[in-house]
């Protein structure tokens, strides 16, 4: 089938996939477009906090996310060395869990969603360039493998093509409070190393954080600083098993078990915001906002964001409200929603000590379950950061811990 479309995105994967869904449910002809075929893997921290959760619950997807044998993780751990903090970060719409599931899992979940709601695939399909009538974006041009170059036209595209995306690049999207790369970051998986909680290792110059993920294995991702790059990636076993060295209990059980896939990463971690839409194109996912993968929001944040550009278009297409008005609109909620933790995010990347008083802070909370789940959940999600990091709730808990 082909034709006009209300919508064509660009990118099938957590992002796309999920706002094409949505799209396709309030009745709009959607058309979804990727390079890449379907189920494969792509690098990313897996994690899906509870409010990313609480969106598959909404969508109807998370039975089968549960049913992919990825185990769900209530716990959480903040391992410092000389003490450990531990607890459950609040819930978040009635969700306690979060799941690490791969991505060859959850991308194949969705993209089986957008398909069952009716949205047009066409997997292996490379956009060459955008079609335009004066300033307004009207479609794509590309090809399928193999396939010769087609046209194909939309009241609306959609880059969800990743943070190097070419519908923002060729929609001239300008991005705004950018991040300088300041850590890299390589994960692998294991078997024979069971683990059931998340836990963060905060170390020297390092960040090492273990998960349980699909198929019984552990994944296990390690941050250095961005002036090691070089001579991380130039020795990745090396500088891997090093890095697992700094927590023998975690390093042991890694020799215990068997690393089952080569290790991958990047150290184009920086971060920024892009331009959110304009007019016939807007953009969702780590293609108008991305940031260092450190505190695992990307899934979480592109659902988020699926959902917002989702009703935002349905309020176009439907005549409901000026284009112009619903695309900004759309940029001031995702905006508003991650700038605490997009700064979080930005600091907690820089793997420096902690500050006194957030040492204070986690030493006043140590062995006090409930209040290390908010302080879990605030890097969760599911706890306000600008309510949990508030001067006087820091006095207050350092003051009680006292």
């Amino acid at each position: 089938m082909s034709g006009s479309y209300d919508a064509i995105v660009v990118g099938a994967r957590c992002a796309g996939a999920s706002t094409a869904m949505l799209l396709a449910r309030s009745g709009h002809r959607v058309l979804l477009v990727d390079k890449a075929e379907f189920p494969s893997d792509t690098l990313s921290t897996h994690y899906i906090h509870q409010p990313g959760v609480a969106a598959l619950k909404r969508w109807g997807v998370l039975d089968a996310v549960a049913a992919s044998g990825c185990p769900p993780v209530v716990r959480q751990v903040f391992d410092v060395g000389p003490f450990a903090l531990e607890g459950a970060p609040p819930p978040w719409d009635g969700v306690a869990a979060g799941y690490a599931p791969r991505r060859t899992v959850l991308d194949a979940i969705v993209l089986e969603a957008a398909v069952a709601a009716g949205v047009e695939v066409r997997q292996g399909f490379a956009v060459k360039g955008l079609l335009a009538e004066g300033d307004r974006v009207t479609g794509i041009r590309g090809r399928s493998h193999g396939g010769s170059l087609v046209e194909e036209r939309a009241r609306m595209v959609v880059g969800a093509d990743g943070a190097r995306s070419r519908v923002a690049a060729m929609a001239g999207a300008p991005a705004y409070a950018e991040k300088p790369a300041t850590s890299c970051a390589y994960y692998t998986y294991w078997s024979g190393v069971p683990v059931d909680v998340v836990t963060l290792y905060p170390r020297p110059d390092r960040l090492l954080i273990s998960a349980p993920t699909n198929d019984d294995l552990t994944l296990t991702i390690v941050y250095w600083p961005q002036s090691e790059f070089d001579r991380v990636r130039s020795d990745l076993e090396r500088e891997f098993l090093a890095a697992l060295a700094l927590v023998p209990d975690l390093a042991e059980r890694c020799r215990d078990g068997e690393r089952v896939e080569k290790i991958r990463g990047s150290g184009e971690l920086g971060g920024f915001l892009r331009r959110a839409g304009g007019p016939g194109w807007a953009l969702v996912g780590d293609a108008g906002y991305h940031k260092s993968p450190i505190t695992a929001q990307g899934i979480t944040d592109a659902f988020r964001d699926a959902e917002l550009l989702a009703a935002a278009l349905d309020e176009v297409f439907t005549g409901s409200r000026p284009e112009t008005e619903a695309l900004a609109a759309y940029e001031q909620h995702r905006d508003a929603a991650v700038m605490p933790m997009y700064e979080l995010t930005a600091d907690m990347a820089r793997l420096e000590p902690p500050p006194a008083e957030m040492q204070a802070l986690m030493a006043a909370i140590r062995g006090d379950e409930a209040e290390a789940g908010r302080f879990l959940g605030a890097v969760a999600g599911t706890v306000p950061i600008p309510e949990y990091f508030a001067p006087d709730n820091i006095a207050r808990i350092i003051g009680a811990g006292v």
